[in-house]
């Protein structure tokens, strides 16, 4: 569950926002790198093109269901543990 929340709010505190990226961010950085390695734009698929995404619209259904059948486990054999 953590995961969940914890991932998608790092995310925004980079600077990709649901409004966009933010201005003078570390989003904006890694955006201006890559629309230079790309002659002026950002390549779909990209780290920045999907983290983006993730900060607009949060994780989809799938990635969802990806972390918490991945995460759970860890989380309940870390919590054994201690």
């Amino acid at each position: 569950g953590v995961a969940l929340i914890g991932i998608p709010a790092g995310i925004c505190a980079l600077g990709f926002t649901a409004t966009g990226i933010a201005a003078g961010s570390m989003a904006a950085k890694m955006m201006s790198a890559a629309a230079i390695a790309n002659s002026g734009g950002v390549a779909a698929g990209s780290p920045v093109a999907v983290l983006q995404s993730i900060g607009a619209a949060g994780f989809s259904l799938g990635a969802k269901i990806g972390l918490t059948s991945t995460l759970g486990p860890l989380g309940a054999a870390v919590g054994a543990k201690l």
